[in-house]
């Protein structure tokens, strides 16, 4: 198998709660909402860098279409990491995503390595890392 992801699908509770954090508070590009006339159809998809789309699914589609009950998940299964080239930036994107109505798990700090970072939570309680890394700048994206 090649190791290309093309989608990042986000169960959420309420998609259009969900779109409007994700389009209005964080400014992330998306036609809005699609597939409404088919039950359990509903998403959202975002374009996000080098084709890459995140979605967002409701939960009770996503069990729908797995045929998997619905589940507790635990917050700490993953991160969703956005990589900036500075501090600064770290702290704007903190800042936007307070505004846009984020939960704030961890304020922006130095790091071990050497970077920056700092945790907040969408609507849903996924867990985004907005963070600095020296060894992973962006090469003029």
């Amino acid at each position: 198998m090649k190791p290309k992801i093309s989608v990042l699908t986000l169960g959420v509770t309420d998609l259009e709660k969900s779109v409007e954090f994700y389009r209005d508070g964080l400014g992330f590009s998306t036609e809005g909402i699609i597939g409404t006339e088919f039950e359990y159809g509903a998403v959202a998809f975002f374009d996000l860098h080098n084709g890459l789309k995140l979605a967002l699914w409701p939960k009770d589609s996503i069990a729908h279409d797995t045929g998997l009950a619905p589940q507790n998940p635990s917050t700490l299964e993953f991160t969703l990491g956005h990589n900036v080239d500075s501090k600064e930036e770290v702290d704007t994107v903190m800042e936007l995503a307070q505004r846009a109505g984020a939960r704030l798990i961890k304020p922006a700090a130095d790091t071990f390595y050497g970077g920056y970072a700092g945790y907040f939570q969408d609507p849903d309680g996924h867990l985004w890392e907005a963070v600095f890394n020296p060894a992973f700048l962006s090469e003029g994206e």
